[in-house]
């Protein structure tokens, strides 16, 4: 789950417009030139950092090649995108803090060069990947996705990655293989989180069924709005489901298995009662703690009613 007020609002009901969405790109990559370095602070500064240097625009990268990738028309959107720092902003991110407005705060010693995740279980191809690699050679594409908190409110994301289908057939899934697994990264020394909150079982863990992760809506993704991922939105590489609560795309994935099994998943573990192993988005069906039959879109603050499956319902709806 993903994302304060940014640079304006915008209508409701459209798109962002090409000319707005550089502009702000521009206005960020200035940000960024003008503060110094990637100063991202944790609940205490660091040594060596000074307030002054603590700005959100540090934490977002600057659009470079390969970003940003070109846009598939046939992923459209009935409200306008969230505005980037905003979605920037307002982050769930347990593994560097609990409290939203603080993660991308307490991300400065997270290292994320050089990253792989690794490919096993049910498969006949076990690999491990270098993220990088997969930015080459995959068919990138940005994706204009609605996402869906459990918590009722949302944002529309301009997503850039790829299916994690296309993954998956490279591996090539056994014929008794049913179920993904997803597990992410586990560094106390960098995420400060990890070591606040030791009463959680981590590492983060999420799964989903096969033939959900081969719906073409499943997607890995490495970059929004145009640029690589921010470290608090799942840098370098995370799992998008437009149709299921932000809770099931788990970020900063290190290892993805194929296994027989149904696995256990992080949040239906600690509260089974609260959340469910399949958490699609539904209107009808409520949070114990709170209704799900509406949703505030962050940014503009708008209540909106929930869409079934968030909105795709014609792309899965037939899983189900």
């Amino acid at each position: 789950m993903t994302a304060t007020r940014g640079l304006g609002r915008p209508r409701s009901f459209e798109h962002t417009s090409e000319s707005l969405f550089l502009s702000r790109r521009r206005f960020l990559q200035s940000l960024a030139v003008v503060t110094s370095g990637a100063a991202i602070l944790g609940c205490h500064v660091g040594v060596g950092t000074s307030d002054s240097q603590l700005t959100l625009a540090s934490t977002i990268p600057s659009t470079a090649p390969p970003y940003p990738f070109a846009r598939n028309a046939r992923f459209t959107l009935d409200r306008a995108l969230t505005d980037p720092l905003v979605a920037a902003r307002h982050n769930n991110f347990y593994e560097f803090s609990e409290v939203k407005d603080r993660v991308w705060k307490r991300t400065e010693k997270f290292r994320t060069e050089g990253w792989s995740i690794e490919v096993t279980g049910l498969v006949s191809k076990p690999q491990k990947f270098m993220v990088d690699d997969l930015v080459r050679t995959m068919p990138m594409e940005e994706r204009l996705y609605r996402h869906r908190c459990v918590e009722a409110w949302s944002m529309a994301v301009p997503w850039s990655g790829f299916p994690l289908a296309r993954l998956l057939e490279r591996v090539e899934p056994k014929a008794n293989a049913k179920y993904v697994r997803f597990v992410s990264f586990y560094r106390p020394e960098q995420a400060p989180g990890l070591r606040d909150t030791d009463w959680y079982p981590w590492p983060y863990f999420e799964a989903i069924r096969l033939d959900e992760a081969m719906n073409e809506l499943t997607m890995l993704v490495t970059g929004v709005y145009g640029h690589a991922l921010p470290k608090q939105h799942g840098a370098p590489i995370r799992l998008v489901i437009p149709w299921k609560y932000g809770y099931k795309s788990a970020k900063s994935i290190v290892k993805i298995e194929l296994t027989e099994k149904r696995p256990s998943t992080f949040w239906n573990t600690v509260q089974p009662d609260e959340y469910s192993w399949e958490s699609n988005v539904n209107p009808d069906l409520p949070h114990p703690r709170w209704s799900q039959a509406r949703e505030t879109l962050i940014g503009p603050n708008e209540v909106r009613p929930t869409l079934m499956y968030n909105g795709y319902g014609e792309w899965v709806g037939e899983l189900y």
